[in-house]
């Protein structure tokens, strides 16, 4: 059966029953007496089993069904459900989904995964949970050879062949386990360093993580190679430790006795696994002959249907092609006054305007796919941090055009890890603040205008005030005198400046003391805005302003030396014609009185560096008043077009840092206009 035509197919369908996983596995925790959710858990793992099976991807099977063992040990009441346990279960679907990215990625889907297979063994056995190598290795520094315990790696028949003909020439073969220093911070540096040794010394057939991952650093502070030698353990453990920063080493000895055991295993596993799935295949078969007939005899009742993200990519650009048609004609029909094209021309506006509507409401995409990630990765962090904390999510349903959607999610993670690491207490310090001792944090979506408000609010130590001014009066960012008058907000916002951090300590939940600026700047090149209310002692709010859309904006066209501009309308207040007397100096900046507020002016003749950057000489100047956050300013302009709506074209990477220029767009007489970043002038 050629599978091909349903890898796509099997891909979603596999991301929905592992994402079902996760949210019932969350649910089952808090729990651990209902049954039914045990059941749901089972039902979406046995789907993906059976699906797996068909498509020929037996590694995710076979692993599938060892967590179906155990999740079937717990509804017969065999095994009780404990926190340790779905640790291991999670990692079964963290696992799994990295499985399913491989084949999305063009991979085969295959991953070591024997460490975990013994766990979920010996949880289903009742022998409790067995510790990985990195666990092991953390308790222990040097194991003697020939110890009885069991290798940690995973040999092919090729590795073994290799192990056995190095035996008969006299070699030993061991398995030798690193761990360098938390704070190391050149671990590709020192794993090259132990490599060069030890490869001096012998052969490396095999290392977990992969050669890859390891200069990628992509692991913790650990790795295991196997390495074939004629020197002695004590003498490899004693030139490994003379490198700097590695803080222990683990040899154990590979023996006939456990290539032999770990062979006869994995043919145990394929004769298991070759008799249960025939009938496994049998009745996925059977469910989608059945399910292809009810959708035959029922396809009147269908409302949904799947589209590749490709098509609605192209069905967008070329929407966006016919707007600036559309902006054309308008423009002719202005200058002809036919009443024949004038009216042909209104109506062909009115209907692009509602397949404008259609075509963006197709893209629109639930935050719920970006919030859906969330509670596992803050039960996980709070286990590590030694906190306890609960997620409530509100307004999952708010929908978000997909460009944004996708740049979206490393933010709100950054944000997440912040509240957990820094805002929330510890239990011992929330009850003697006289706290529960659950933290909470709440991420909540709603719609407001044109824009979408994303708020990240959690009930911890809020931002301490001192300790922030000290770091920015330290950082040259403020002076002493500026600090003594700033508000709590204003001090609040300082910890979105580049490179500003309170932590005392480097870590890798929250930054590593990178700071939050990098999220600030990915927010406001999407076009929207991040703000800070927070009380010491009581909690912080973050608050992220986003636009619906990316694509196709509403603008104010103003004239600038002869030069058309574009101002978008959702930071626009109003549009002012003032006197030239009623602008003042304070602090060597042109300000105005605006309904009570001052105001500061921004000439943008002067931003971008015009010839005649003086303000017109005939007494009065037009001006844009914008805003970002509760901060405002007025653009000086020389005059005012028009409203219009405009495709937003990015400038191309060599353009891409021009200051306070967003993008660019083609006007109805061909004329390209840049788009001003309000956001970038407003300080």
């Amino acid at each position: 059966m050629d599978t091909n035509q349903y890898l796509e197919m099997f891909i979603e369908e596999s991301r929905e029953h592992l994402q079902a996983c996760n949210e019932h596995l969350l649910e089952l925790e808090k729990n651990p007496q209902d049954l039914g959710i045990v059941n749901e858990i089972f039902r979406s793992a046995h789907t993906l089993k059976g699906m797996s099976a068909t498509m020929g991807y037996e590694d995710i099977a076979d692993l599938t069904h060892k967590m179906e063992n155990v999740l079937d040990a717990i509804r017969n009441a065999k095994i009780r459900v404990t926190t340790e346990i779905l640790d291991v279960v999670f990692q079964a679907v963290d696992y799994l989904e990295e499985m399913v990215l491989d084949i999305s990625s063009g991979g085969s889907g295959k991953k070591d995964v024997s460490e975990l297979v013994r766990s979920l063994n010996s949880i289903e056995s009742g022998g409790g949970i067995i510790l990985p190598a990195s666990a092991e290795a953390a308790a222990t520094v040097v194991q003697e050879v020939g110890s009885p315990r069991d290798i940690s790696l995973s040999y092919d028949d090729f590795d073994m062949t290799v192990i056995g003909q190095s035996f008969e020439q006299g070699f030993s073969a061991f398995e030798i386990t690193i761990r360098l220093r938390e704070d190391c911070l050149l671990k590709a540096a020192r794993v090259f360093m132990v490599f060069e040794i030890l490869e001096k010394s012998g052969e490396i057939i095999k290392s977990v993580p992969s050669v890859d991952k390891l200069e990628n650093e992509e692991f913790d502070e650990q790795f295991t190679v196997a390495l074939l030698t004629k020197e002695q353990a004590g003498d490899l453990e004693a030139k490994v430790m003379k490198v700097s920063e590695v803080e222990a080493v683990t040899v154990n000895a590979i023996t006939q006795e456990h290539l032999i055991n770990d062979k006869r295993e994995k043919e145990e596993n394929a004769v298991k696994a070759a008799a249960e799935m025939p009938k496994e295949v049998e009745v996925v078969e059977k469910q989608v002959v059945e399910k292809s007939k009810r959708s035959n005899t029922s396809q009147h009742t269908n409302k949904t249907i799947r589209v590749n993200i490709d098509r609605l990519d192209i069905l967008m650009n070329l929407f966006e092609e016919l707007v600036i048609d559309r902006g054309r004609l308008q423009s002719i029909a202005s200058e002809l006054h036919n009443p024949e094209l004038t009216e042909t021309t209104e109506r062909m506006t009115r209907i692009s305007g509602d397949l404008q509507n259609i075509i963006l409401n197709m893209r629109m995409i639930p935050v719920e796919t970006v919030f859906n990630r969330f509670p596992k990765m803050v039960r996980q962090l709070a286990r590590e941090l030694n906190k306890k904390i609960t997620l409530e999510i509100v307004g999952a349903e708010t929908e978000l055009d997909r460009t944004v959607i996708d740049e979206i999610g490393d933010p709100l993670v950054h944000l997440i890890r912040n509240a957990l690491d820094h805002g929330i207490e510890s239990p011992e310090e929330r009850i003697a603040k006289g706290k529960p001792e659950t933290g909470t944090v709440t991420l909540r979506a709603y719609h407001s205008g044109n824009h979408v408000f994303i708020e990240l609010e959690d009930d911890g130590a809020g931002v301490n005030r001192q300790r922030v001014l000290a770091k920015a009066i330290a950082n040259g960012l403020v002076t002493e005198e500026t600090a003594v008058s700033m508000t709590d907000r204003q001090v609040a916002e300082l910890i979105l400046a580049s490179g500003f951090s309170t932590a005392e300590k480097i870590s890798d939940v929250s930054g590593r003391g990178v700071g939050l600026d990098v999220v600030k700047n990915t927010i406001e090149s999407l076009g929207g805005y991040i703000s800070i209310e927070s009380k010491e002692g009581q909690g912080s709010l973050f608050q992220v302003q986003l636009p619906l859309t990316l694509s196709i904006i509403s603008v104010m066209l103003v004239e600038i030396d002869k030069e058309v501009y574009a101002i978008p309308l959702s930071s626009i207040i109003e549009t002012a014609i003032i006197q030239t007397t009623d602008i003042m100096n304070a602090h060597n900046q042109k300000v105005i009185d605006f309904r009570g507020n001052i105001v500061p002016l921004v000439n943008l003749k002067e931003i971008f560096d015009m010839p005649n950057s003086e303000l017109a000489s005939d007494g009065f100047q037009s001006v844009v008043i914008v805003r970002k956050g509760e901060k405002m300013a007025g653009m000086v302009v020389d005059s005012f077009i028009g409203q219009q709506e405009i495709v937003l074209k990015s400038l191309g990477n060599y353009l891409q840092s021009v200051f306070a220029i967003s993008g660019a767009t083609i006007l109805g007489n061909g004329q390209v206009a840049l788009i001003v970043d309000c956001n970038s002038l407003i300080k």
